[in-house]
This record gives structure tokens, sequence and C-alpha cells, in this order.
């Protein structure tokens, strides 16, 4: 009963973003460019979730405690929720689903060519995040999820190539992401 509680609770707090935007969009407090401003909320919650999804093992490790593991499936399809609302809402509000456009798109600009890449990473991880899925596939689904380092290397790229001036929140992100990665890579060495 308590982890159900605590499943719930953590579902709850992961879904407050989206609440937080259906509010802004009901009560018209998206400012000037409400497109914009649900591009950028989106992808941002997205590369959040991806940042606590990689931040769960480094939390199993340095407390002991098996709850962060188990919070790393749930953070990572609220990464990927949020990252098809993104791509969604840049389909429907700035290219009108024009495959030419999109194709345009993919071609011309690298930021987006890196969040695509980005997502379709994501897309068979999601697919695949079932408990069925996971003894079906056996040993070939850790490898399959370990592409989110991939797609954190790709989310970063998306978010500094986009970066006009201010490069705060892309450094933030970038540090975020190469910590977490460091800190895989060296528990992944062998020990001499």
């Amino acid at each position: 009963m308590k982890s159900l509680l605590v499943r719930y609770g953590v579902f709850t707090l992961c879904a407050l973003p989206l609440l937080g935007i259906i509010a802004g969009i009901l009560s018209g407090g998206l400012g000037p460019d409400p497109a914009d401003a649900l591009m950028h909320a989106t992808g941002e919650w997205s590369a959040r979730f991806l940042v606590l999804c990689l931040l769960m093992t480094p939390m199993r490790r340095w407390t002991g405690n098996p709850f962060w593991l188990r919070q790393r499936r749930l953070l990572g399809l609220f990464a990927f929720f949020y990252a098809c609302l993104h791509l969604l809402i840049f389909l429907q509000l700035f290219l009108g689903w024009s495959a030419a456009r999109i194709l345009e798109e993919l071609a011309e600009r690298p930021y987006i060519t890196a969040g695509f890449l980005a997502w379709l990473i994501m897309l068979p991880m999601a697919a695949t995040s079932t408990r069925a899925a996971q003894r079906r596939l056996g040993r070939n689904w850790t490898r399959l999820h370990r592409g989110i380092y991939i797609a954190a290397i790709a989310a970063t790229l998306h978010i500094f190539w986009q970066a006009r001036s201010d490069l705060t929140e892309p450094l933030a992100y970038a540090a975020a992401f190469a910590a977490l990665l460091a800190y895989r890579a060296l528990s992944l060495r062998p020990p001499r």
C-alpha cells in the first residue's frame, strides 16, 4: 500500500508541469508568443526529466536505497511524454504538418535534427518500458535502454544549437548531462 501511494505521489509530481501548462493556456498567461512559450516549456520539462532519470542510478548508489531505481521508468516515460508534446506542438503550430516543411527543417536546422534524433532514440525505449518487454528482450533490453546516453547528448546539442545569446540554460543542462554521463563512465571502468 505504501509503495502504491509513493508511486501515485511521484506520478502526480511529474504531471504537475502539464497542469501548469494547461493553466497557462486556459488563463492566457503564456505571454505574447504562446506557441513559443509552449515549445519552450515542454522541451524544458523533457530535458529536466531526462536529467532526473539519469540521476536515479547515482542516487541509488549514494544512498543505498532502491527507491530511486524504482522511479527511473516513470521519470523516463515522462521525459518521453514531454518530448512528444514538444514535437507535436512544433509540428502543429510551427509547421502545420507539412511533410515538405518537416523535411526542409530537418535538413537545414541541425538543432531540429538533434532534437528529433533524441526523440527517435527515446521512442523504442518508451515502447519497451514494460516488464514484459524487458523479459522478452533479455540482455538486448539493457543495450537498447543505454540509448538514453545518446539521447542526452542529442538533447544537449538541441538545446545548445538553438540558444541565441544567453547560454545559461544550455550550459546548465550540458553540465548536468556531462556530470551524469561521466559518473556512469567512471562507474563502468574496471577497478585497477
